[in-house]
């Protein structure tokens, strides 16, 4: 099993709060796919939580009882939100169909899931017919190194692992395509090159202030052919 600590979890977590222009992207490239009911699939300590508050009703679920409790302070008081400790592909997570979601997102957290296609089944279940699931995972195995270990990764994906899963889900791909392709280089040296095994503060400052701007706005317009992650927006049959 790799699972991280906890006390590792939410570090890097608190390290990426202070990539704005990052999250403002990631944003740009997910939030749009979502309805007004949504399933937060790894919520974390709410870093994307906040992005999806202006919905009808967000249930936001984590297997880390420390991040869940972190959210549920950070967003106090808004009603339309739903904070559960729940891990993907249990019994208590396909009950989250009594909430009748039209979208559930996943942003980064499939690849630490060690039966992610039993968890992908699981939120097409729960998901009504015609919902979204929006994926965001990190890309190419090649790229795998120590951060991706000590932050429980299984595994990276690439636009056909993705797919197959999918399918083994009865999902539908509208979207699939990478993202961040200077992410890419910047991981791999740090998995290949300088072996990191933390995230730096610096080089998160410097890409999210300098980098992110001009990507994002150089990929809006044309979606590169490989990048550090791996976008996909699925949908159940139906309606």
């Amino acid at each position: 099993m790799l699972q991280p600590s906890t006390e590792f979890t939410l570090e890097d977590q608190r390290q990426m709060t202070r990539a704005k222009n990052y999250f403002a992207w990631q944003s740009r490239l997910v939030v749009r796919e979502l309805g007004q009911r949504v399933i937060e699939v790894g919520c974390g300590i709410g870093n994307f939580t906040g992005l999806l508050l202006d919905r009808e009703l967000v249930v936001a679920v984590d297997r880390e009882e420390a991040c869940v409790q972190t959210l549920c302070e950070r967003y106090h008081g808004r009603r339309n939100l739903h904070a559960l400790v729940c891990d993907a592909g249990t019994d208590a997570f396909r009950n989250l169909a009594r909430f009748r979601p039209d979208s559930v997102v996943c942003v980064n957290v499939l690849e630490h899931i060690e039966d992610d296609a039993a968890a992908l089944r699981s939120m097409a279940e729960i998901v009504v017919p015609g919902g979204v699931i929006v994926i965001l995972v990190p890309a190419f195995e090649a790229l795998y190194g120590p951060i991706d270990r000590n932050l429980g990764h299984y595994r990276r994906y690439r636009r056909g692992s993705l797919t197959r899963l999918a399918a083994g889900a009865s999902l539908a791909v509208h979207k699939l395509h990478y993202v961040n392709a200077a992410g890419f280089f910047g991981w791999w040296v740090n998995a290949r090159v300088l072996k990191r095994q933390t995230q730096s503060d610096g080089q998160i400052a410097f890409f999210d202030r300098w980098v992110v701007p001009v990507f994002s706005a150089l990929e809006s317009a044309v979606p590169p052919l490989f990048g550090q992650s791996l976008l996909a927006v699925l949908r159940r049959p139906g309606r």
